[in-house]
């Protein structure tokens, strides 16, 4: 079973800069996992989905850009669900300069 693990980025750049922003930072993601490479990701309206490649395990998550944060969530699969809470404490902690 998938451990979620979430993530919310406040921000004060509006929807469309954040949303712009998400676009351009999303290769900052596989630098969160040690290993990890960005397999895919596409936009379904503010929503950016992606897959990241991790010990041959994938990673899916998605990232909700909202007016004044991005909600993120990431479902580790069982493998990786040991690392959840330190994946959640670098996410907290590099995520935002995918805003920057």
């Amino acid at each position: 079973m998938a451990e979620p693990v979430t993530v919310t980025i406040p921000h004060k750049l509006g929807l469309t800069e954040a949303r712009d922003r998400i676009g351009k930072g999303v290769h900052m993601l596989s630098e969160t996992v040690p290993g990890a490479t960005m397999t895919d990701h596409h936009w379904e309206d503010d929503t950016m989905h992606c897959t990241l490649e991790v010990m041959g395990q994938h990673i899916g998550g998605k990232m909700q850009v909202r007016e004044e944060e991005v909600y993120a969530m990431f479902d580790l699969p069982p493998l990786l669900a040991m690392f959840a809470n330190k994946i959640k404490q670098k996410l907290q902690k590099e995520a935002p300069k995918m805003l920057e």
